[in-house]
Order: structure tokens, then sequence, then C-alpha cells
């Protein structure tokens, strides 16, 4: 769930030779696009149009938000006949065709949003039959329809099966679940990397530890999508031997793995192709939900404490997508996006594009941006003041989901 869709989108068309994508440090290189109305950020979209709306959408449902009709419009305005989103279509209103280059993370990001948004159920539905006509063989899913399974792709597709209910364990191609792909690409505990998950076999079958295709194996293996919770602490802290891992057991050795990974300095590093040698924002983020989602409480706190001091202006650059992971990682581990190291993450995200309504049963109970709080103590005061003696109870809902 990163904004590294940037990079395997370029992966997929040819312009990186690099097999596992890993961070996007800036606005997408091409400026032909124009930015059209409804869409957040004011980078091109052409690479992640559809990736950072979808995201933007799930980070506002999960604070409580009604995203605005414009936003929601335009995402479902990117949908092709046939159910499959593209990363972006400049011209919605055309047919897909041939050339059209549809992929599996679009359309399973955009059926998180979509779902969550409610209201969209024949959407949502033609895009998971899609996701099902284009499964592979070994039980996973690639960037694009026919390319080899990896990680990251079936991962993304695993969350956007749960968040409909549907059980990905019973989505099968020849007898094969994403979780049997998943487990293959689960590097053995004795093995170099143990417990860790490849992105995927390179060309002589070897499994290579990838944090990023951890990070994102460890929250399908639990069933879950974009928003997650903190889960239940796992029995043993360390990897697990397995002949063949259940989705529980590669869950706890990928959170095993990030653990050890994140215990020094609490962030992981960039691993992008000719990047300089830097933390890794987004996958940090991405690990802070893992680690969370598999009840490593006191990894994942670390590492959201190095992302509070540090990832503001790596979001303020990158745009929605960032503001979105960094909302998602405070709610998996029940922190305050309001309050992100002094600035709100939820006013950042939500000035990028159209305004969402915060609905009204919740305005009063909802905190998340720090901007309610006047008018709340307000109500308090005033209650004092006519003796009324009412207390409030402020809280703030932190989200699962995808």
């Amino acid at each position: 769930m990163n904004v590294r869709r940037n990079a395997a989108a370029l992966a997929a068309i040819g312009v990186l030779a690099a097999a596992a994508p890993a961070v996007a440090a800036g606005p997408s290189p091409s400026p032909k696009a124009s930015v059209p109305a409804g869409l957040y950020g004011k980078s091109d979209p052409t690479y992640d149009g559809v990736w950072r709306q979808s995201l933007t959408l799930v980070a506002q449902r999960s604070l409580g938000y009604q995203p605005a009709t414009a936003a929601v419009d335009w995402l479902t305005g990117q949908q092709c006949a046939n159910g499959s989103f593209a990363a972006f279509r400049a011209a919605p209103a055309a047919s897909c065709d041939a050339k059209t280059m549809v992929d599996t993370n679009s359309t399973a990001a955009a059926i998180q949003a979509l779902h969550a948004t409610g209201g969209h159920d024949a959407a949502v539905t033609k895009a998971v039959d899609w996701l099902k006509s284009v499964q592979n063989k070994d039980g996973g899913w690639g960037y694009n329809p026919g390319s080899p399974s990896d990680t990251n792709s079936t991962s993304v597709v695993v969350g956007a099966l749960a968040a409909t209910g549907a059980d990905p364990a019973g989505v099968r191609k020849d007898g094969k679940s994403p979780y049997d792909a998943l487990a293959t690409w689960s590097i053995p505990c004795d093995q170099d990397g143990g417990g860790a998950l490849a992105y995927q076999p390179d060309k002589k079958g070897k499994l290579a530890a990838n944090a990023d295709a951890t990070a994102a194996g460890v929250t399908a293996a639990l069933g879950k999508g974009f928003v997650a919770q903190t889960g239940k602490a796992p029995a043993a802290d360390a990897c697990a031997k397995a002949d063949r891992p259940t989705p529980a057991q590669i869950a706890d050795n990928g959170g095993a793995y990030l653990a050890a990974a994140v215990a020094k300095s609490g962030h992981l590093m960039s691993v992008m192709p000719g990047a300089t040698d830097q933390p890794d924002y987004g996958n940090t983020a991405d690990t802070v939900v893992a680690l969370a989602a598999d009840g490593r409480t006191a990894a994942a706190k670390k590492a959201y404490a190095f992302l509070e001091k540090s990832a503001g202006p790596w979001a303020a650059q990158t745009g929605p997508a960032a503001y979105a992971q960094l909302i998602l990682a405070a709610h998996a581990v029940g922190a305050q996006p309001g309050d992100f190291g002094g600035t709100s993450l939820v006013t950042s995200l939500n000035a990028l594009g159209p305004e969402p309504r915060m609905q009204a049963a919740e305005k009063q109970a909802k905190a998340s941006d720090g901007s309610s709080h006047a008018g709340v103590w307000w109500s308090v005061g005033i209650c004092l003041v006519a003796g009324i003696g009412i207390g409030f109870l402020l809280s703030t809902r932190k989200k699962q989901q995808s």
C-alpha cells in the first residue's frame, strides 16, 4: 500500500528494470497529463492517479469523513466496462481497449475505496469479478494481467477481497489460493532473510528478502487491506520453522523480520535503484501497519515515532498517497493523525482536493484533524455556564481496514 505504485507502474511498462518496487521520491516524472477536477494532488497522475485517489478516500473514511462527491465520481469514472482500472485514464469517456494498460493494483485499490465510501456495489462487484478472472495458476496475481505473480500485487488483491467480505482462501485458480502463493514466497527461517517474503523468485527461483513485500504479505496473510488495527500478539517473537507455513505463520514470521529490521533505527532504508542512502518513509509506514496488525505493538510504535519526527517533509513533497499512508499508520497504532509532529495529516490531505464532509453524528466525537476542538470545548463551556453539567467524552475514531 505504498506510493511505490509509481515505481511499480513504471517497472511494468519497462521504464524501470528493478523487480521490486520501492518508494517514490517525489512527483511523477512526466508532466504530460494535467490534473483533472476531483482528483487529489497536483502532480502528474499518469502512473498513480487511481492509486492515490483510492488511498485518500480510504483514509478519509477511516476518519469518519464522507468523501466529496466529485472525488468519488472521478474514481468511478476511471473504471473500464469489464470492471478493471488503469493507473490513470486521461479520457475516461472513451472506451477501454487493448491498449488500455489496466492493472490489478489500481483495480484492487479502487475496490477498497469504493466499498468504503458505499453505494457502489455494482462497480465493486464488476471489479472483483475481473480480478478473479485474471488470477494466475499459482493462486496469485501479477501487476498486469498475465504477468508473473508477485507478493505486492497478490497482497493488495487479498486486501480488496477481504474488504468486500470475500474469503481470499476461497478464491482459487487450479486449486490454489493467494495464500498458497504467499507461502511459496515466504523465506524459510534457516535461510538468509528467514521469515521475510520475497517480491517474487528470481530467474533461478531464488528468494531474496524484501521488506516492502514483507509488509504487504503480513497484512495480506492476516486477511487485512489498507485499514488495519492492532491485532493479537504473536505466540513467539522469532521466526517459527514450518515446511508449508499457514497464513498465520507467514504473518508472524514476516512480522518478526520487520520488527528486527526497524529495531535499531525505527525505519527501513530505501532500496530503490539509484536512490541515495536515505530512510524509506513509505515502506516504513506500511511496516507500521503490518507490525500493528500482527500484534507487535512496541515495534510498530517505535517506527511510527520515527515517522512522526521525520516524515512530514516527505509527505508534503510526495502528496496525497503519502499523507494517506501516514494516516493509516496512525490508525493502526491508535495515534492522533491530527497531531503529527505538530501538524495535521488530516488537514494537509483534505486540502489537496475536494473537501470531504464530516458526518453530522460524528462531528463532535471525532477530533482527529484538530479543527473541531474549539467548537467542542465552546459547547462544553456553554453547557457549564448554563449549569447543565454535561460532560463530553472526546474520542478519536481509529480506522480498521483494506
